[in-house]
């Protein structure tokens, strides 16, 4: 395993200056709450699925903490754009639960390929943007020592803010971009895990995930409900770089989104030093 002084701080590798969290908060004063109300998820009609179950597994602090976070997300999403979705519930069924439905295959996954307990992950959320789903796998797991990897300045400030508001102390924040972080020593092949959810195509993530993952780590990659064509196209991608596809597992959805699909990739050997490629490559020509 791979330990480091883990505490919420941000952190700033070869970036500008951290707008203060004051500079933002001062703009927030009147705007409405969104205060979540338990009998409001309560109430929600869909059929029962893995991921409602998961989150009523959670212990009476963590789903505070969870409220604590959807209420936040929705206060500062009407001077940000942080999430299209706008009511609560609806942050519940198509994040929250989303979200948690990934811990039953990184489990899995990570106990058939380590002897370390699964219980003490070192996991990077690379392009974590609002914080999913890197916050809520934090919230879930206390002993999971979670970084949230994201480039944009304005979340960081946000993602600093729910970690105080929700007290976590198992969360760090970069600042930065994952084709930086890769060649830094401090992050490159020093997590167990690494996952992204709704941030570019399979061939794209694989760069700038595997560069992060320690050889025999696990790169998730959270999709929609049939990636079988993007999977296939990035298996070569996957192979430069280091991996390859360990398992393609659909994940249960009760939310009108429909089924999701966790692509599971193993880190055989290191990375070759070349990857990542300088910012924006990865996109724009994807290997």
């Amino acid at each position: 395993m791979h330990c480091y002084p883990w505490k919420s701080v941000i952190t700033k590798p070869c970036v500008s200056h951290v707008l203060s969290l004051r500079h933002f908060t001062k703009h927030f004063q009147g705007i409405k709450s969104h205060t979540f109300l338990r009998t409001r998820f309560h109430s929600v009609t869909h059929t029962v699925s893995t991921t409602a179950s998961c989150f009523k597994t959670l212990s009476t602090t963590q789903q505070n903490q969870i409220h604590l976070y959807v209420d936040t997300l929705l206060q500062w999403n009407q001077k940000m754009n942080l999430t299209a979705t706008k009511e609560a519930d609806e942050v519940m069924e198509r994040h929250i639960e989303d979200s948690l439905a990934i811990l039953p295959p990184i489990k899995t996954c990570y106990n058939l390929q380590s002897n370390d307990l699964p219980n003490q992950i070192s996991l990077v959320d690379v392009g974590s943007g609002a914080g999913l789903p890197g916050l809520v796998l934090a919230i879930a797991c206390p002993d999971w020592r979670v970084t949230l990897l994201e480039s944009i300045n304005k979340r960081c400030v946000f993602l600093e803010h729910v970690v105080t508001v929700t007290g976590l102390t198992n969360v760090k924040i970069v600042r930065g971009r994952a084709e930086s972080c890769g060649h830094d020593v401090m992050y490159r092949e020093k997590f167990d895990v690494a996952i992204a959810r709704a941030v570019a195509e399979m061939r794209v993530l694989a760069e700038y995930c595997l560069p992060l993952v320690r050889v025999g780590g696990l790169f998730v990659a959270a999709k929609g409900h049939d990636p079988k064509e993007e999977v296939e196209n990035a298996e070569n991608a996957v192979r430069m770089l280091g991996g390859s596809i360990l398992q393609i597992s659909p994940v249960d959805s009760h939310s009108p989104y429909g089924q999701r699909t966790t692509v599971v990739c193993r880190k055989d050997h290191s990375t070759p030093q070349k990857y990542p490629r300088e910012a924006g490559t990865p996109s724009k020509l994807p290997l």
